[in-house]
């Protein structure tokens, strides 16, 4: 995919309008209320009380996700999109969803995990989105949390820069980042959604999974060809996935499955599933330097 200019959602400012939404599973209605009450206090915020329907896995029928989801790509006057938790569902609509209307009316979407599904929509549109916490971690009064989104959110220009990653491949490589949850990612592809810009810093992250399963998936997908326009790689947090008993660890996939590639590598970014989520920029201009004392990422709109 040829993206010649990244569409970037403007700033939010103290309140703007924003619209909450449940795309995936469902969750603790407690955290959301809380999360919703902090939102209200610096902006406008609209929601359903369809967001907290249930079934089984899933918040509410395909129907109810899919058309509040719809909804809230082409609503008047909102600036942003947020939503309540990850879990499963949204593939199960995100490629059957009209997305032009985000290039004529962009608005920040913001969410990880499950939610990489709809990033990955809106980024191969070149519209930039947000991979950061989802309502319910904002609904945890976690302050570092709650200020890192809001400085995206209302800065998103700054740049930002991640410094003490481990180097796990040796290089420097410059492009738009992009990526998300890897079993997500893994998904989408075999479902051909996904589509990888050209010097793309790829950046994965993953919870409770195996290491053979990290690659399973990482060899798949270089099997597929899909990390043939990709520049490097940056990983971030890869909670509960310990080694099994033949103690081989994530970090030990990704040398041997990617290593050969030739490719940038850096490891440890505080993004993902563990107790620090720092929100990220897919579509900024992400420069990767990973040397022998270690790596870092700095990421610009410039």
């Amino acid at each position: 995919m040829t993206v010649s200019r990244w569409l970037v959602p403007p700033p939010l400012q103290p309140g703007d309008a924003v619209r909450v939404v449940a795309p995936s599973g469902p969750f603790e209605a407690r955290l959301v209320f809380r999360g919703l009450g902090w939102l209200s206090e610096r902006y406008e915020v609209r929601f359903d009380r369809g967001l907290f329907a249930s079934t089984g896995y899933l918040a509410g029928t395909d129907e109810r996700r899919r058309e509040e989801f719809a909804r809230a790509l082409v609503e008047p006057g909102i600036s942003a999109i947020l939503c309540a938790r990850g879990g499963y569902g949204a593939s199960r609509f995100a490629h059957d969803l009209d997305w032009s209307s985000l290039r004529s009316a962009p608005r920040w979407l913001v969410g990880f995990s499950d939610v990489t599904a709809l990033h990955l929509e809106a980024n191969a549109l070149g519209v930039a989105s947000i991979h950061g916490p989802n309502v319910t971690a904002l609904g945890r009064g976690d302050a570092v949390t709650r200020d890192g989104l809001v400085q995206v959110l209302e800065h998103p220009a700054r740049l930002r820069t991640y410094e003490g990653l481990e180097s796990l491949a040796l290089g420097r490589a410059r492009g738009p980042l992009f990526g998300g949850n890897l079993t997500l990612v893994h998904a989408c592809a075999t479902a051909g959604r996904l589509r990888v810009p050209n010097e793309a810093v790829l950046f994965l992250e993953d919870v409770t999974e195996r290491p053979y399963r990290i690659d399973r998936m990482l060899t798949t997908l270089r099997a597929g060809g899909y990390f043939e326009r990709v520049s490097s790689f940056v990983f971030g947090e890869f909670t509960g996935c310990e080694p099994g008993g033949d103690g081989v660890s994530v970090r030990d996939v990704v040398r041997e499955v990617l290593g050969p590639l030739g490719k940038p590598i850096a490891w440890g970014l505080t993004s993902g599933h563990g107790i620090v989520n720092e929100p990220l920029v897919f579509g900024a201009d992400a420069a990767l330097e990973s040397t022998h004392e270690g790596a870092s990422v700095r990421l610009s709109l410039a």
